[in-house]
């Protein structure tokens, strides 16, 4: 456990470097690109958008 807010940046840039943190990464249905923004929707729902090409899904 690191003694410090610095020591947990850097697992967590470790982590990324290394790839742990794709796993589980949203994959836009209709490109398949990582670039996916989470927003609200409509009554307060949770929806998805694509910021490679704009598709949009719940």
């Amino acid at each position: 456990m690191p003694t410090s807010i610095l020591g947990e940046v850097d697992d967590l840039l470790d982590a990324a470097e290394s790839g742990a943190c794709y796993g589980s990464a949203l994959q836009c249905p209709s490109c398949g690109s990582s670039h996916v923004a989470q927003v609200l929707g409509d009554n307060g729902g949770i929806s998805f958008v694509c910021t490679a090409c704009g598709h949009s899904w719940s």
